[in-house]
């Protein structure tokens, strides 16, 4: 036990005291709070920001309304023929010329969007929506229905979801936040499983290939050293993970504070009175929906902790899972290059489980297919952590986590045997006949 704890300990401060795992470890958060520090100031600089003129030439007799302008279109009509727009554009005048043929209301064809850029997805998609609530409001009124009576028809619906406990209190909850921690535990589990297993397997190669495991062999078991490093790789990843998640926090709110001052925020807010004034009734109501308090409220209601814990949990018994197959492929090649055979197969239960977990389960987290992805260990890491924000029953969190730490226990023992005959192996190239040969030695 000594043996394997000053291994631990030569893999943990060998890593973490190297100038890449400093400059990652203190890089990393402040380009994740600036990427989204960037992504919020420019969201309310847009909101604030000026809009897109759009000339409007319209030969549409059946149309009596004009297109209402928003936040970032500003519809002006002009007296002047397309071929006159058209050329006035050079000037700069215009974004854009949006041209409105006499068409049949039922049959609208021939309108066109032009200018000197090409428009974007959102601003095409939001003058289509335009012009058909345009058609849709003149097409009411002709069948005799007042503007008062076309407010009234338009009706925004908010649900209050509520979820039940097990001792019957009513506890908000939001199918938007869980998704939201479901996606993120998934992919951060993926991605560190992935990168430090990875790290396990290179270090391996490394050793061998710079014959220090020959030295290292001599002193102690191959199976000491596996553990050794395996467990060390491990601290390096939770403290890199902490640390990321301390500083990311601490970062972004200084960010956060700099970018974005009271009067940006003023001037938003202000900004959306002046486009709730200029809307219809509903659709006040519709852009005041309380979905965002929803979210807000459901996620104070999750047991953050309880995640949190078992988080770490499914990170360190997925990462001792995999890595262990890691170091068993480490020690049977002699460079990286020779390692693509060996990974795709292990990676593959894990690719499996993370797509079919962020597909499958967030529209069905409570059936079968979501349940056998969160018992086998190959999957559970990932599965798990998707289904638990959803909220898991005891007894089937507790089966996953014994059943990951049944499968971590063979998973470390079969590598072990490949990894003994493999790690002093040289110029011999392995495959995975000669690794089952390997596992079945006796000595």
């Amino acid at each position: 036990m000594n043996k394997i704890l000053l291994i631990i300990q030569r893999e943990y401060l060998s890593r973490v005291k190297k100038k890449s795992f400093i400059v990652m470890t203190l890089l990393t958060p402040i380009i994740i709070a600036g990427f989204y520090g960037v992504a919020i100031y420019f969201s309310i600089q847009g909101i604030s920001g000026t809009s897109n003129k759009i000339a409007v030439v319209s030969e549409n007799k059946t149309l009596l309304e004009k297109l209402p302008s928003s936040k970032n279109r500003n519809y002006q009509y002009v007296d002047q023929s397309l071929k006159e727009m058209k050329s006035s554009l050079k000037n700069g005048s215009y974004d854009y010329v949006l041209y409105l043929p006499d068409f049949d209301l039922n049959h609208p064809e021939g309108i066109q969007l032009l200018g000197n850029k090409q428009a974007g997805l959102t601003l095409s998609s939001k003058i289509s929506d335009d012009i058909e609530e345009l058609i849709r409001n003149q097409k009411l009124k002709t069948s005799g229905i007042a503007q008062e009576e076309l407010d009234k028809l338009k009706t925004s619906v908010d649900i209050d979801t509520k979820k039940i406990s097990d001792t019957g209190k009513e506890e908000d909850s939001s199918a938007g936040a869980s998704t939201i921690i479901a996606y993120v535990s998934g992919i951060l589990m993926f991605m560190f499983i992935m990168l430090y297993g990875v790290q396990v397997m290179r270090g391996v190669i490394e050793e061998k290939t710079n014959r220090i495991i020959e030295v290292m062999i001599s002193s102690v078991k191959p199976f000491q050293l596996m553990m050794g490093k395996i467990i060390g790789i491990a601290l390096v990843g939770l403290t890199q993970f902490v640390l990321w998640i301390v500083l990311t926090a601490s970062i972004s709110t200084v960010a956060m504070k700099m970018l974005v001052n009271d009067k940006d925020l003023k001037e938003s807010a202000m900004q959306a009175s002046v486009q709730a004034k200029k809307m219809p009734s509903a659709q006040v109501a519709a852009a005041n929906t309380p979905g965002i308090g929803n979210i807000q409220k459901s996620l104070a209601n999750l047991e953050l902790t309880k995640i949190i814990s078992v988080f770490i949990f499914f990170f360190i018994g997925g990462y001792l899972f995999y890595s262990a197959l890691y170091a068993a492929i480490g020690s049977a090649v002699d460079s990286e290059t020779e390692t693509q055979q060996f990974m795709f197969p292990v990676m593959m239960p894990l690719l499996f489980g993370y797509i079919l977990s962020l597909s499958v389960i967030t529209n069905d987290p409570y059936g079968p297919m979501a349940f056998w992805l969160s018992i086998i260990p190959f999957t559970s890491p990932i599965a798990m952590m998707v289904r638990l924000p959803y909220g898991v029953p005891d007894w089937q969190l507790m089966l996953s986590m014994g059943l990951m730490v049944i499968g971590f226990v063979g998973t470390v023992w079969v590598a072990s045997r490949i990894y003994r005959v493999g790690i002093l192996m040289y110029g011999k190239k392995a495959s995975f006949k000669e690794m089952i040969k390997w596992f079945a030695y006796k000595n």
